[in-house]
């Protein structure tokens, strides 16, 4: 790996060429992974696409007039200092606010990029050029910024905002609410029926445990083989199994840790009340993020939690 400072003109303008390369087919990456949520702003990917197209091509013309048309293959992990960027354009469907977040990183960048090579440039023409391009890039934010009030209108982005919520609700929020859902109520009976029937708060630990990890792996699974997110939106079917999974147990884990202390009395006491937290939390996310009125929310969780809790409780006394 080369340092900064070694690289002589010649290479300094091919490092420049493959830069504005990669970054004239990210965005158009992000053009093509957000035209069919986000419209508008896969519009707005698209110009910031031919805009590095004309810096490359400027940067071609000038390396053609001092070195000749040979570009040395010199990349950016070629050389020291560049940040890693995570390949976020491969995700589909694309996260609007990480990609947002995602081109102002490669903006700030490739301007840092110009400037310094800029300095140590000694051939008039080519330092004019870095020079040039790292105020467009300082400029580009801005650009960016008017291609969206072009683009982007109020309405636009409200609806492509809104568009944003219901996928996340779609692919993070309801896989989530449904394991978390799940992992609370469903194991409440056989924690607290081994609680009862044992009186030894460590049994009902490891039936808690069991029956966490357990209802886990089956809701996951479930989860992931329901569909394959290509119709309803729903996307990659083992990231929502992952989560729909790993919200089971975690719903299932918080009510059973309790049952870890030693005094019978105080674990079902600790249990009872981190039962009506996880009810609580249940009750916000479906008011929060599914529309639902809290009353008839807390009502609904209430009243199949208190339905669950008693049949642990009825069979364990028996």
């Amino acid at each position: 790996m080369r340092s900064f400072d070694s690289l002589s003109e010649r290479e300094i303008l091919s490092l420049a060429v493959s830069l504005e390369e990669e970054d004239e087919r990210i965005y158009g990456d992000f053009a093509d992974g957000l035209r069919e949520n986000y419209p508008a702003t896969a519009d707005m990917f698209e110009g910031m696409r031919q805009e590095e197209s004309g810096h490359r091509r400027r940067l071609i013309e000038l390396h053609q007039a001092r070195f000749g048309d040979h570009l040395p293959l010199i990349r950016r992990q070629d050389v020291k200092g560049f940040v890693n960027r995570k390949p976020v354009w491969l995700m589909r469907p694309l996260p609007l606010e990480i990609v947002r977040r995602q081109a102002a990183s490669m903006e700030l960048e490739t301007r840092n990029f110009y400037l310094k090579a800029a300095a140590r440039a000694t051939d008039a023409g080519i330092r004019q050029l870095l020079d040039d391009l790292a105020q467009e890039e300082r400029a580009h934010e801005d650009r960016a910024e008017a291609l969206g009030r072009d683009k982007l209108s109020p309405g636009v982005r409200h609806t492509e905002d809104e568009t944003n919520r219901r996928l996340f609700v779609l692919q993070v929020v309801q896989p989530g609410l449904a394991g978390l859902m799940d992992g609370s109520v469903s194991t409440l009976a056989p924690v607290f029926a081994a609680a009862i029937a044992t009186q030894k708060p460590y049994d009902a630990f490891l039936v808690g445990l069991a029956a966490s990890i357990g209802a886990g792996i089956s809701m996951g699974f479930a989860e992931a083989l329901s569909d394959d997110g290509s119709l309803t939106g729903r996307g990659h079917p083992w990231m929502r199994g992952l989560i729909c999974g790993l919200m089971t147990a975690l719903g299932g884990i918080g009510h059973t840790l309790p049952f870890l202390l030693a005094d019978f009395h105080v674990a079902m006491t600790a249990a009872i009340a981190v039962v009506l937290v996880e009810l609580g939390i249940i009750t916000w996310i479906r008011q929060r993020y599914m529309d639902t009125p809290i009353w008839s929310a807390a009502l609904q969780v209430g009243f199949g939690g208190a339905l669950v809790f008693a049949t642990g409780i009825l069979i364990g006394s028996s």
